[in-house]
């Protein structure tokens, strides 16, 4: 699917207001609310919009320590350890990251007791992991909500 200037207007009104109906991005964008579901629908058909949801604040929901970690693992306990990690409620986002088999991970807890715990006994204790980098997070400036087209 090619993405169009007016597609991409419909994205970064979403981006910003996951929320917006189809008649007030109508009336932004001087098109029908027909016309402006027909591409939502055709977005979504076509895999650009992946799915809609909300954006929760971590720190008012109870999660006050954010961490991120870097975690080497051994190439035949790769996505072993990926599928158990991503699996766990306290991993926000894990990808796989280019380098000797290493893990990026976002790991949101709510306390520093609680994320010694998800470390030593729910990272450390997995088969396959050679090292683990973590950095925790001590102001946040941006945030990736949505991509800006």
């Amino acid at each position: 699917m090619k993405i169009d200037q007016t597609d991409r207007r419909i994205l970064d009104l979403l981006t910003t207001d996951g929320r917006m109906s189809y008649v007030d991005i109508g009336k932004e964008l001087d098109m029908s609310r027909v016309a402006v579901r027909d591409r939502v629908q055709t977005m979504v058909k076509e895999g650009v919009i992946e799915r809609f949801s909300v954006v929760i604040n971590s720190e008012l929901a109870g999660k006050g320590v954010s961490a991120f970690f870097e975690v080497d693992c051994e190439p035949s306990h790769l996505v072993e350890v990926a599928e158990t990690l991503s699996q766990n409620p306290h991993v926000a986002s894990c990808y796989q990251m280019t380098g000797p088999s290493t893990l990026h991970m976002h790991v949101l807890v709510e306390d520093f007791p609680r994320l010694e715990k998800f470390i030593n006994e729910e990272l450390y204790a997995l088969d396959g992991i050679t090292r683990v980098e973590s950095h925790i997070l001590l102001r946040r400036f941006k945030s990736r909500t949505g991509l800006k087209l």
